[in-house]
């Protein structure tokens, strides 16, 4: 019998319907966050094929709440390389470029690493800002993650029987012998992973839908780095395509906007 699935499963016909559908999402939390106690967003951006979605959708998104909306987000990256952010590997190099230009979020709110230092200086240095960012938090907690899974079910930089899966206590990590290149990395813990508000895994394609059907589905020992994501008080949601849910059989809710 399959385990109970984790958290919302929405399905959407194709990569484009789901990326209109999450960066609509992206507002309505922005929304209701800055119409909250605290009056601010806090979000957590992820790399890989989650920047040209996000570039593609979420300024036309994002533009109804105007640009004094905008000056309350506060954002971070879940992950980054140890690359200049010039290179173009870095993440926030990337979301700088196609993202990032185009709203009007102030430089001194978006909360990014120092490729100049060492590793483990870069990690210390990144979880200094975030603590500063998120004052009166003993973790950091976002309101809004968004989370990648790789084939391997890693997320974040946190990779199958790695170490770092372990770690309870720092809130950013420095790794500096990463399966997938370039080795040196700096990634958010699982503790704060699972002190947000809200996480969305974003999957698409085919050869993600054996790894989806592991964590959505098998009660494993040694579950998959993706899977240990799971909220305290959160709320937990998969967005995927339908060739990256293609193997599941627990139950999902299936969008179309057509």
């Amino acid at each position: 019998m399959a385990a109970p699935a984790p958290g919302l499963i929405s399905v959407f016909s194709s990569p484009q319907e789901l990326g209109a559908s999450l960066a609509q999402l992206v507002a309505q939390r922005a929304a209701c966050c800055l119409a909250g106690a605290r009056a601010r967003f806090a979000l957590g951006l992820s790399g890989g094929s989650l920047v040209s979605m996000l570039a593609r959708e979420l300024p036309a998104a994002a533009a109804p709440a105007g640009p004094a909306s905008l000056a309350r987000w506060t954002v971070g990256f879940c992950d980054e390389r140890l690359v200049p952010f010039e290179h173009a590997e870095s993440t926030y190099g990337l979301y700088r470029t196609h993202l990032l230009s185009r709203l009007p979020i102030p430089d001194s709110q978006v909360i990014t690493i120092n490729p100049q230092l060492p590793v483990e200086e870069a990690a210390e240095d990144y979880a200094k800002k975030l603590r500063q960012a998120f004052q009166g938090d003993a973790i950091p907690v976002f309101d809004l993650l968004i989370l990648g899974v790789g084939p391997d079910g890693h997320t974040c930089s946190l990779f199958p029987d790695h170490p770092l899966l372990q770690e309870r206590e720092k809130i950013v990590a420095p790794l500096s012998d990463s399966p997938k290149p370039p080795p040196e990395r700096v990634t958010l813990t699982l503790p704060v992973l699972n002190a947000a508000r809200t996480v969305i895994f974003v999957a698409t394609g085919e050869g993600k839908a054996a790894v989806l059907k592991r964590i959505l589905e098998a009660k494993e020992e040694n579950p998959l780095p993706a899977a240990l994501v799971q909220p305290h008080t959160g709320k937990l949601c998969w967005f995927l395509d339908e060739a990256a849910a293609r193997l599941l059989t627990v139950p999902f809710e299936k969008h179309s906007t057509l």
